[in-house]
């Protein structure tokens, strides 16, 4: 009843930060503050992560925020797309199954006319033969073919009819696996409030920002530019997929590639001292559980057992499923415990969770057992049957082997100040058990949180959208971004539904540097393709991922951008250049040299003709491989004007051995290129019996 009286604030979605995986969302909401401060904003998802929640006061009211925390309620659904989705695919599926059983039963009366054929009376021996009058015959035949026709002609219309509910179900399905999340799922809505408690009066606005899993995203682009322009319009446009369980109507979207899940707590160095040891200080905040604890529950625990909810016993998985087998209780404080690490470590008390093998139900592990007996590890059963009887022989000798030593004695306990973990110290994970737990953990503060089976479903369904098929030529943030984070805010607000498919945002607009340049290697292939050399002059980072290249306002094709940094020159493939042609023509000449003629000589000869039929002047760069060799005896003379490749000026990384020819043709221009080297061989080294010329 209190809950009932506590006000509730509407609250509207405004912003969203989309991460790599998962997203920040911000919600806000304005009212008065009620004389007692507590309040109720609704409208959060069901999936969203209760420890993530946090909320402020906007502007430069005087009223603070001083608690908040997450309550589930439950409420009747309204009557909307969604509902009228389901409940068509309900009577689909109930047609569906009416006309397949019509079906089913035209089938089996066509099998039974079919079956129908004359049989003749039993005869006695000493009766003669008697003839079957045609009529009959023909009477049943035109019978049957006539029942048959009619059979068939309804079968086929029932298979018309189930062929066009088929699809019909097909569709509906498909149309409520891509409806939005945001509607319940049943007649009763669960929805998420967060309580708040505020310290002041008067009109406030408050903010309040949780993470949620289930969204994801993928840069994408579209480059539009003039080919004698020298600089470019890069739209960054984003590819974005939620299941959140909540539509983002008019939010302001931001992009970023950080891992929302990662750690980001500083770690605590402690300092290493060398002299005279002192005592350990007690954590801040820590406290031993109150002397008779157990004493608080007497009278929960004189009132009986409480009445448990009456299930079907021949099946109780169908009402609340499998029951987790219950946490096993730790033992019970017995001192002040020991530091970490040391033997004889007593257990902590009050912030000191179970064992993370028992966390999870899970049991602990136990020691080997011993058996009871003498020492050698015998039982004392066997010991009894090896005893040797009055006056009988002795006992055969003990089998030599070795002996397992006795347990030793446990350590005496260490004295000292408690040292709990950083996660018994963080107060607001903890968790008061209830009078239900087990006896040692009833009234006692535990890191682990209560399992809500619900929250756990809505969670997994919203993971699924990680698993979509990605775009054409797109490349996850986290893969393409490196060691470094970006963030991308989008200049405008979008919608983007929770139907767990991907949708285009646009986000910004970048100005980047271009030049179109060609490239061919004719030794490889004798073909000319063009390619954009981007700039990136601002100081922002271009990701991996699709582009939509527009040349003259004409599309011109998709390609895949790669990871520009800032300041970084990079080179994107545009495909063959039909325009610009290439021919090589090669010659070897083989001859001997020096003293008495003991070097060869290979003599290599190249030649690359271009032409350009284009209506405009283009750059090209031809590229050849010189031989490369690690031996000092044998030399490689060079004959042509062509250059060694800097790879710290240019966008591309080149092979050893790599010679470049950059040439500027006009509109219909040709040219010749003369290239060569000379390979000399000392006899020694050359290969008696093989091919060297290759």
């Amino acid at each position: 009843m209190k809950s009932e009286e506590t006000p509730r604030w509407a609250s509207a979605l405004d912003a969203v930060v989309v991460y790599a995986q998962g997203a920040m969302c911000s919600r806000r909401a304005r009212g008065s503050v009620p004389p007692d401060g507590r309040v109720r904003v609704t409208g959060l998802p069901r999936s969203l992560d209760a420890g993530s929640l946090r909320a402020r006061v906007l502007g430069d009211s005087a009223v603070r925020v001083t608690e908040v925390r997450v309550e589930v309620d439950a409420e009747p659904s309204a009557t909307g797309s969604s509902h009228a989705l389901r409940q068509e695919v309900e009577r689909l599926r109930d047609a569906h199954g009416a006309v397949q059983g019509r079906r089913d039963r035209v089938l089996a009366r066509i099998a039974e006319v079919t079956d129908l054929r004359p049989v003749p009376p039993p005869r006695k021996r000493e009766d003669p033969h008697r003839r079957t009058p045609a009529e009959a015959w023909l009477t049943l035949a035109d019978f049957v073919d006539e029942r048959l026709t009619a059979l068939h002609d309804r079968l086929a219309e029932l298979k018309a009819e189930l062929d066009r509910l088929d699809h019909e179900l097909t569709v509906a399905a498909d149309r409520l696996a891509r409806a939005s999340t945001d509607a319940p799922s049943a007649h009763v809505r669960t929805t998420v409030c967060a309580v708040l408690t505020l310290d002041g009066t008067g009109e406030v606005e408050l903010e309040l920002e949780y993470g949620v899993p289930g969204a994801v995203w993928v840069p994408a682009y579209r480059l539009a530019y003039r080919q004698s322009a020298d600089r470019g319009s890069l739209v960054l446009r984003a590819s974005v997929a939620q299941r959140t369980g909540e539509d983002w109507t008019g939010v302001r979207i931001a992009l970023a590639t950080a891992d929302l899940r990662r750690r980001t707590d500083l770690p605590k160095l402690r300092s290493l001292r060398i002299g005279r040891r002192q005592p350990v200080p007690a954590p801040s905040g820590w406290r031993e559980p109150p002397a008779g604890l157990g004493d608080l529950f007497t009278g929960y625990d004189s009132a009986g057992p409480r009445p448990q909810p009456r299930t079907s016993a021949a099946s109780p998985i169908a009402v609340g499923g499998p029951v987790p087998p219950p946490l096993p209780a730790p033992p019970a404080y017995s001192g002040a415990p020991a530091r970490p690490g040391e033997p004889g470590s007593a257990p902590r008390a009050q912030a000191d969770g179970p064992d993370r093998s028992t966390a999870y139900g899970q049991a602990p592990p136990q020691p080997l057992a011993r058996p009871r007996g003498r020492a050698g590890g015998a039982p004392a059963p066997a010991l009894a049957a090896m005893a040797p009887a009055a006056g009988g022989p002795p006992p055969p000798p003990a089998p030599s082997g070795p002996i397992a030593p006795p347990p030793p004695p446990p350590p005496a306990p260490v004295t000292g100040p408690p040292r709990p973990s950083g996660d018994e110290l963080d107060y607001a994970a903890l968790h008061l058990s209830g009078p239900d737990e087990p006896a040692a953990r009833r009234g006692r503060l535990f890191p682990d949180a209560p399992f809500d089976p619900v929250a756990v479903e809505h969670r997994r369904r919203a993971e699924a959208v990680t698993s979509l098929p990605l775009p054409g030529h797109a490349v996850r943030p986290r893969e393409s971004a490196g060691s470094f984070d970006h963030r991308y805010d989008a200049v405008a607000r979008a919608d983007i539904p929770s139907d767990g498919t991907w949708h285009t945002v646009t986000i910004s607009e970048i100005p980047v540097g271009l030049r179109t340049e060609y490239l061919c290697v004719p030794s490889a292939e004798q073909r000319v393709y063009g390619t954009l050399v981007l700039s990136n002059a601002t100081d922002q980072a271009l990701l991996a991922g699709p582009v939509e290249v527009t040349v003259d306002d004409d599309f011109l094709l998709t390609a895949a951008l790669p990871t520009l940094a800032p300041g970084g020159v990079r080179r994107m493939g545009l495909g063959p250049a039909e325009g610009v042609q290439v021919t090589r023509r090669t010659h070897l000449n083989e001859s001997t040299a020096g003293l008495r003629n003991n070097v060869t000589v290979l003599e290599h000869r190249v030649q690359v003709d271009l032409a350009n039929r284009l209506a405009r002047p283009v750059s090209v760069e031809v590229r050849e491989q010189v031989p490369v060799t690690s031996d000092p005896d044998v030399r490689i003379d060079e004959r042509a004007d062509w250059t060694v490749p800097d790879d710290g000026a240019g966008p591309d990384h080149h092979a050893p051995g790599t010679r470049v020819w950059r040439v500027d043709l006009p509109p219909g221009g040709t040219v010749a290129l003369h290239g060569g080297y000379d390979i000399r061989i000392p006899a020694a080294k050359a290969l008696v019996g093989g091919n060297r010329r290759s």
